[in-house]
């Protein structure tokens, strides 16, 4: 069974910790302009110990794991976000209290990169719906009207749905300099993009319950009690489920490497369909990160969509681990539609 967090509604208070890279003081500009802006939507926000300073860590992993824990079951606390993703917050996963967040009221534990490591852990382990969506750091961008920010999607009731579309266009490899202009909320979409599909017939359409994340963050988990999506797809067998996986920055042999040892791990076992994020990852020598999908997927004759809108390259949508989601690819018709289900 999924659990749901209650609807995030204005003057809820959302929390802010970095469970793995902390944020550098020429940054903070950014950091204190992302919760104002959180704030200017009638949020409260608070600001956790384990957030300024550090650098591939906020703070010691007894510290940060303490501090999430404490948030994740404070019933006063309806969402927490972290600035940013990182390298390392696989360190703290074993020191999560799953019985102590098992039994606590919902709340949404929200961002992509290495936080999905948290994410998938928590869904898998205890039940809890995860969001999948911007880090605080990238809530101030205004999004495409097709995509729904993370506290949009956090607003929601259980048995609502939302609709998602693909776009044509993203943004070019790169980041803003947020140092210089901390205040930035409008990003160049130059890119043509489209979402493709690997293996399976050109026009089709996918139902399952989603769980994912980043390849190299999650492939780690894989075959560890952290990452038992196998476990996680034997309980809703009767839905499936839609696996979707993107890569940050690792070239095409890793890549190949890491998903062979996911199919091992039976991550695909009760997939109903894949998707792959857009990705400005590198290739190989003599594989592109194309090859590197098919290499290690196509052998489960799943379908398989490539290039969609999440991951390191903007914008992104928002996906809930544990929804119900039905991906449809007929025609001009390219969607996501999620019901907390």
């Amino acid at each position: 069974m999924i659990r749901y967090p209650a609807p995030l509604r204005p003057s809820d208070t959302i929390a802010v910790t970095a469970p793995s890279a902390g944020v550098a003081p020429d940054l903070h500009g950014r950091l204190d302009f992302a919760m104002k802006c959180l704030r200017d939507k009638g949020f409260r926000v608070v600001e956790g110990s384990c957030l300024r300073g550090g650098n591939h860590i906020s703070a010691p992993v007894a510290e940060r794991a303490a501090e999430l824990n404490a948030f994740l079951t404070d019933p006063a606390i309806r969402a927490i976000v972290p600035p940013w993703g990182g390298e390392t917050a696989i360190d703290l996963i074993d020191l999560l209290d799953y019985e102590a967040i098992a039994a606590a009221e919902p709340t949404w534990l929200v961002g992509f990169s290495d936080t999905s490591t948290q994410l998938l852990a928590l869904t898998v382990r205890t039940g809890l719906a995860t969001l999948h969506g911007q880090n605080l750091m990238d809530t101030p961008y205004d999004l495409p009207r097709r995509l729904l920010p993370w506290w949009r999607v956090a607003g929601l009731s259980v048995s609502d749905s939302f609709v998602q579309t693909a776009g044509s266009h993203h943004r070019a490899p790169g980041w803003d300099d947020w140092a210089t202009n901390p205040y930035v909320t409008t990003q160049a979409l130059t890119e043509k993009a489209g979402w493709r599909v690997l293996h399976g017939p050109d026009e089709l359409s996918l139902h399952g319950r989603l769980i994912g994340g980043c390849v190299e963050v999650l492939s780690p988990l894989a075959g560890t009690p952290f990452g038992d999506v196998a476990a996680l797809g034997r309980e809703h067998s009767a839905d499936g489920l839609l696996v979707y996986l993107e890569v940050c920055e690792h070239s095409a042999f890793d890549v190949c490497r890491q998903l062979h040892g996911m199919r091992l791990a039976g991550w695909f076992e009760h997939a109903n369909g894949i998707l792959i994020g857009r990705t400005s990852a590198p290739d190989a020598a003599s594989m592109t990160q194309d090859e590197a999908v098919i290499d290690a997927l196509a052998r489960l004759d799943l379908p398989i969509i490539a290039d969609v809108d999440f991951g390191h390259v903007p914008p992104y949508m928002s996906f809930v681990n544990g929804a119900l989601a039905t991906v449809t690819m007929e025609g001009d018709r390219r969607e996501i539609v999620q019901e907390l289900a």
